[in-house]
């Protein structure tokens, strides 16, 4: 669809998106994604007869909501559609592509936000200690020869040949946990299976402690250098969204997970291009976020546990520090929030659980 456009409308775009990644220093799964509406925005008024850029105007933004609505979109996809829409249409004022900005008047439906699930601290000391208790089988099946993600997944910066990746879109979830270990085992040779299989549960226990005890996204851990711990302070130094630094404590069991993981984990799993990635995936490549999302799914179902990703980590992790009573504006620094509107949701999860054991204790509840 991009390259149906117009010229002066497909240069537009390309321009915008080398704004957003290099002004405004977006990630490119950010730029992906404005880029995506901008191309339907001006797919739509092309064919509304919109030939030159200084014609769009506010009907033609309203318009395209509107088809998006008939089209089934939710409310969180038009409150987003709607954002690119202004964020393009002020970039392109600015710019002089436009007369005037548009987009400003542009209103969107107001996002429904559900209240995250969370889990219960005894829920996540089962899932954090999972990897320990785990045993790994002892007749793998062959990996993938190819040394190619078979779900098509090759994310930049990351072990593209990770095996936990594999079947992402075909494995039933009760398959999952068996296969984390089984494939990495199977990467390494036969005589180094046992050391192997241990450096994969140290792995994946310290994924699940960091991703809790901090709090952190799983791009921004799997993001993490060896040189980004500070073992003294027990800190991680983060780069979240925007590229904006931010320091993030971690407590003693994360560190216990950390000391295990460097000192018998990861020797065990580097190789050559591990570069100084602090969690490595089966080929010694930095691990795939989509691989940590498939490691925390299936422990989580081995443990018994509701379904839970490392968002839901995130989740509980900032539920559980306002219900132990630390300052909301100390647990928008800890995750990173640009807004302290982001934040205050968990305010509301923490008197929602607490309206529910009100009801299920008080005796005139």
């Amino acid at each position: 669809m991009h390259q149906a456009l117009p010229p002066a409308l497909r240069d537009a775009v390309d321009d915008f998106a080398e704004h957003l990644s290099r002004v405004r220093n977006r990630s490119a799964h950010t730029v992906r994604a404005y880029v995506t509406d901008l191309v339907s925005l001006l797919d739509h008024a092309v064919r509304m007869g919109c030939v030159d850029l200084a014609e769009l105007d506010l009907s033609v933004l309203r318009s395209w909501l509107a088809r998006q609505r008939t089209t089934g979109a939710a409310r969180t996809s038009l409150a987003r559609r709607a954002a690119s829409a202004r964020a393009f249409s002020g970039w392109a004022h600015r710019a002089g592509l436009l007369p005037a900005d548009v987009g400003a008047a542009l209103a969107s439906p107001r996002a429904h936000r559900e209240l995250p699930s969370v889990l219960r601290a005894d829920q996540v000391a089962a899932l954090v200690e999972a990897p320990s208790r785990q045993t790994p089988p002892t007749n793998p099946p062959p990996t993938n020869q190819a040394g190619t993600d078979p779900a098509g997944t090759n994310t930049a910066g990351t072990d593209p040949a990770d095996p936990n990746s594999a079947g992402l879109n075909s494995a039933r979830p009760d398959q999952e946990h068996t296969g984390l270990v089984r494939a990495d085992v199977a990467a390494g040779s036969a005589q180094g299976a046992a050391e192997r299989a241990e450096a994969v549960s140290l792995r994946d226990r310290v994924l699940l402690e960091l991703l809790y005890a901090t709090g952190v996204r799983v791009s921004e851990a799997c993001g993490l250098d060896v040189g980004d711990v500070d073992h003294g302070r027990r800190v991680i130094r983060v780069f979240g969204k925007g590229g904006r630094e931010r320091a993030v404590p971690y407590g003693v069991p994360a560190q216990r997970a950390l000391d295990d993981w460097l000192r018998r984990g990861r020797p065990a799993m580097v190789a050559a291009h591990s570069g100084e990635a602090l969690l490595l995936g089966a080929r010694g490549g930095r691990l795939n976020p989509t691989t940590a999302r498939q490691i925390v799914g299936a422990y989580a179902e081995t443990a018994g546990l509701p379904r839970t990703s490392p968002h839901g980590l995130r989740h509980s992790a900032a539920t559980h520090l306002l219900e132990g009573g630390a300052d909301l504006r100390a647990v928008q620094e800890l995750l990173g929030h640009s807004s302290l509107a982001s934040t205050q949701i968990y305010t509301h999860v923490s008197v929602e659980r607490l309206r529910a054991a009100y009801r299920q204790a008080h005796p005139r509840a």
